[in-house]
């Protein structure tokens, strides 16, 4: 870890934007924010007409003048402005008072794994206009694993796999730092994508992202295993005639345009184990990995990923929520560093 828990503990807010979700903790006060990460904006006047939730919704919906945003893409704020306008609705303006009473407000934030020096910047420049007067970015890897209760301070492998909405993260950890990780450009955006280019592909239907939820559900019974449902009817536009139209869909057919994201993944995973030591390697023989994220809640993810690699794979209690919660925890000093007693001579 970068970052000394003894500075985190000195920070008083923090920050995990997403691509899909933006989440806010406060010190004393707990998750506060747990919203998508969209605004909606008036193209003839530069007005904010909605964030999070609202504007969510609005996607795809909208007269020409309002525009749904998205300020972060791919784990990474690549507009600065627009992402300090949303957190400013987001938080609301009696927090926003209570945390300008702080003579010297500090920001923790999670970035990716690996991120480059503009993305580093960038979530700084966030903070800073905001408020914040100094900013510790700490690996979104090493704050989920904490936020799901792995021991990451102790010498111990543990392994973890952030399944987030534009990339899937993969990491062996070991005292409180990286042993080895892969980020992967596939996430949930790529699921959806590639059940979304299936149905326009197999049956000429037009289908909006957000649709795509009734197929997550009809993957349910045993996920993406031979188990479940074999068919499900779904509502989209013909590409032809561009009416509504309605179509049965074969699950198995969509398990098999989801085999290709899903092997990217594989590999990544297989890469890491690779590239970790032996001695780590046998400690996640009976550990297995532990899965956290939004997209980790894809039905059936678990039980395949448990079938490739033949170690014990676990959901998160809390997967979704577990990077932020994980930053809360070392910002209330709920983590202790491993103490080692000096050597004597």
């Amino acid at each position: 870890m970068t970052v000394s828990l003894e500075q985190l503990r000195r920070c008083h807010v923090a920050v995990d934007m997403g691509a899909a979700r933006t989440r806010v903790f406060v010190k004393g006060a707990g998750l506060v924010v747990d919203e998508p990460s969209a605004a909606a904006v008036n193209t003839r006047t530069g007005g904010l007409i909605a964030v999070g939730r609202f504007a969510e919704e609005m996607t795809g919906r909208t007269p020409d003048y309002i525009r749904v945003v998205r300020p972060v893409s791919g784990g990474t704020i690549v507009d600065i402005e627009m992402a300090q306008r949303m957190l400013r609705q987001l938080i609301g303006e009696k927090l926003r008072r209570t945390l300008r009473r702080k003579p010297r407000l500090r920001a923790a934030v999670c970035t990716p794994h690996d991120a480059d020096p503009l993305s580093r910047r960038a979530a700084v420049e966030t903070m800073v206009g905001l408020g914040a007067r100094r900013v510790e970015l700490v690996d979104t890897l090493i704050a989920a694993a904490v936020g799901c209760g792995m021991p990451v301070e102790q010498p111990e492998a543990t392994m973890i796999l952030v399944c987030g909405s534009a990339s899937t993260q993969v990491a062996v950890l070991s005292l409180g730092a990286i042993v080895t990780a892969e980020r992967i450009p596939v996430g949930g955006q790529a699921i959806d994508n590639a059940i979304v280019q299936h149905l326009r592909q197999r049956h000429a239907l037009m289908l909006p992202l957000q649709s795509v939820r009734p197929l997550h559900i009809a993957l349910h019974g045993n996920g993406i295993n031979q188990d479940g449902p074999e068919s499900t009817e779904i509502h989209g536009r013909d590409v032809v005639t561009g009416l509504a139209r309605s179509v049965h869909v074969d699950t198995a057919a969509v398990r098999e345009a989801l085999h290709t994201p899903l092997t990217t993944v594989l590999d990544g995973i297989g890469q890491v184990l690779r590239d970790c030591p032996p001695e780590l390697v046998a400690d996640l023989v009976d550990r297995g990995m532990t899965m956290v994220g939004g997209s980790a809640l894809l039905p059936g993810l678990d039980t395949m990923l448990r079938d490739a690699t033949g170690m014990p794979v676990h959901i998160a209690e809390r997967p979704d929520t577990a990077a932020v919660l994980g930053l809360g925890a070392m910002l209330e000093g709920k983590i202790q560093p491993l103490v080692l007693d000096p050597l004597s001579g």
